[in-house]
């Protein structure tokens, strides 16, 4: 009876107020979406730093008149140094034929370059990244050779624009957050309010604390359950229709983004939102419905 006497009142007290139940809602929606774009982009993170530890190359570019015999002397020494793992020659054709394989969705780049300005390379796996400096310095200045470059280098600045966006994804989340908590703690103050005198006749009948105030803290659980619900499901559209969808090639050379990752999100923002929801709730309360 008790159980079912305050889920009416969660009911009902959500449709008296119902502009304010919405509007606390979309807020909630808003923030735990960019809490959870947040959580998802600092997992990213490391999932792409660990995939491209692994696959980092230092790469020594030969000019392209390089003379066979200095080229063959080149692979020996490579082959044979200490720090190197694997050696992998790529000529000036096999140079034009992966540029065009990175590039197969801009035909119009493709069709400006010509295959002869590209140089034949060595791509050199490291037994350790970290060592590339000491190698490229050993081989840099070498005959024959035009560039060498450390690919680490390169997406360190990548690493560091995501670093950078999930740091402001997180403000904004706080933000929200904070918006959030204050129309959460608003509308229990006007429900409580609307519903004084409800409240002051339990009062006087001996009704306990948490019998007068688990409506309130329901309503605002329910209200947070719900725009966790929204917010998981913006995530898994963002996830099928930008993603994976209208963006995929975007992302084609970086890991993708696992559904174990998405779904993941689900628990984690209901129950964030269900805590904040219900502390928030009880604390505005406490100041509200006295004894």
């Amino acid at each position: 009876m008790r159980a079912k006497y305050v889920m009416s009142e969660v009911f009902l007290g959500l449709w008296r107020n119902i502009s304010m139940t919405v509007a606390m809602i979309i807020t909630m929606a808003v923030s735990l979406t960019m809490l959870g774009a947040a959580l998802l982009l600092y997992n990213q993170v490391d999932v792409i730093e660990e995939y491209y530890q692994t696959n980092l190359e230092v790469v020594i570019y030969l000019d392209r008149d390089v003379s066979e015999e200095m080229t063959t002397q080149i692979d020996s020494e490579l082959k044979s140094h200490p720090l190197v793992e694997q050696v992998q020659f790529e000529s000036q054709d096999q140079a034009w034929e992966r540029f065009q394989e990175t590039f197969e969705e801009s035909p119009d780049l493709v069709a400006s370059v010509d295959a002869e300005v590209l140089p034949p390379a060595f791509r050199i796996k490291m037994k350790d990244i970290d060592d590339a400096e000491e190698l490229i310095g050993e081989f840099a200045d070498r005959e024959g050779v035009y560039q060498a470059t450390n690919q680490k280098e390169i997406l360190q600045q990548v690493f560091d624009i995501l670093g950078g966006a999930q740091r402001l994804t997180l403000i904004i989340a706080l933000v929200q957050g904070v918006a959030a908590l204050m129309l959460v703690a608003n509308t229990i103050q006007v429900a409580a309010y609307s519903r004084r005198r409800e409240v002051a006749i339990m009062k006087l009948v001996g009704a306990p604390n948490w019998f007068v105030q688990a409506p309130f803290v329901m309503e605002a659980v329910f209200a947070g359950v719900i725009g966790a619900l929204f917010a998981f499901g913006t995530l898994v559209a963002a996830k099928i229709f930008v993603i994976d969808g209208q963006f995929q090639n975007l992302f084609s050379l970086m890991p993708p983004v696992e559904w174990n990752s998405v779904l993941l999100l689900l628990p984690i923002l209901a129950a964030i939102a269900a805590v904040i929801s219900a502390v928030t709730a009880w604390i505005t309360l406490r100041f509200n419905i006295r004894v």
